[in-house]
């Protein structure tokens, strides 16, 4: 299984990038994207994505042009869930679940926290809450993979300049120490259980020709229940595909 999650950054600008001739040549079984900002009936491309094999779940945000997650899959899943059933974040978009027959995976959208103090806070509730919605959805789905944009790096490894950024949004201490105890709840960073070598990024910024330069953050993550741990076979960052300011993340599972 050839799972991948990339934060498109508007997915109506990503096909106009050739998203689409990118998707067919990864053949990817499941592709989990964050940042849609729009809904199905605004995507003029659906019946392409469906003639490749994929089923696609949408699930945008109330607020036009925002947010938003999305599921495509070649294999149809037992169960879709929508949301996590807090209105605030659901309202946002921001969770949503496949469940197939030996796995359930998520493509989920952490808030942002940049733009100034209000959305921090919104940041840090969704954080406790998440883990305790995670705390208690694991026990039903014990194999499960939360994959996404957690728009946090984990640790100074993670972020070109850890220095420089100890006090921005996306490296703080608390959101550090969250990340921490979460992976620490019962999950594996699949990249950095196959590659401990710095200079791995997901997310460059669109100033100072930072990605050229690789001045970027790794804040987009597939995260395996430990249960998954053995199905674990590859990971990998595809820093070549620019169709956004972030880019996808490969995780391969295997299963005898």
């Amino acid at each position: 299984m050839k799972l991948i999650t990339y934060n498109v950054n508007g997915i109506r600008s990503a096909l106009s990038k050739n998203f689409l001739g990118w998707l067919q040549a990864t053949d990817a079984d499941v592709v989990c994207l964050q940042e849609i900002k729009a809904s199905p009936d605004q995507l003029m491309d659906l019946l392409l994505i469906e003639q490749m094999g994929y089923e696609h779940y949408w699930y945008p945000a109330e607020k036009k042009g925002y947010s938003g997650t999305a599921i495509l899959t070649k294999h149809s899943p037992k169960h879709v869930e929508y949301g996590c059933g807090i209105s605030d974040y659901d309202r946002e978009g921001r969770v949503l679940r496949a469940d197939f027959d030996k796995f359930s995976i998520m493509s989920t959208y952490f808030p942002s926290g940049s733009s100034g103090e209000e959305r921090q806070n919104f940041k840090f509730r969704y954080l406790d809450d998440f883990q305790q919605y995670i705390d208690k959805l694991k026990t039903d789905f014990p194999h499960l993979i939360i994959s996404g944009d957690y728009n946090i790096c984990h640790r100074p490894i993670d972020i070109h300049n850890p220095k420089a950024n100890a006090n921005s949004s996306g490296f703080l201490p608390a959101e550090r120490e969250w990340m921490e105890n979460f992976i620490n709840s019962g999950f594996t960073d699949t990249f950095r259980h196959f590659n401990q070598d710095p200079h791995h990024y997901t997310w460059w910024s669109f100033r100072a020709n930072a990605r050229n330069k690789n001045l970027g953050w790794r804040i987009d993550y597939h995260l395996a229940s430990e249960p998954l741990k053995q199905n674990l076979k590859r990971a990998a960052i595809l820093p070549e595909a620019r169709h956004s300011d972030h880019c996808p993340v490969l995780l391969e599972l295997a299963f005898s």
